[in-house]
């Protein structure tokens, strides 16, 4: 099973959380750092799923905003 876009953002985004509030507790340096560059490459593999995805939709720029369209109506 191949994992989506948004799990590996939902991943990157709780890793990078994970990095702070490890920094806030005062682990020790070589957790936090390890952890940082991990995430960081998380970070470059995150954007390469996301800009890579097969997502595809109907919507343009003149539907305006996906949760108030201003243009045609679906």
């Amino acid at each position: 099973m191949k994992p989506s876009a948004m799990g590996m953002v939902a991943f990157t985004t709780f890793l990078l959380v994970l990095v702070t509030i490890m920094v806030s507790m005062d682990f020790p340096f070589n957790w936090v750092f390890y952890l940082t560059v991990f995430g960081q490459a998380m970070i470059v593999f995150m954007v390469y799923k996301v800009l890579t995805d097969s997502y595809t939709t109907s919507r343009t720029f003149e539907d305006f905003y996906e949760d108030n369209p201003i243009g045609r109506q679906d």
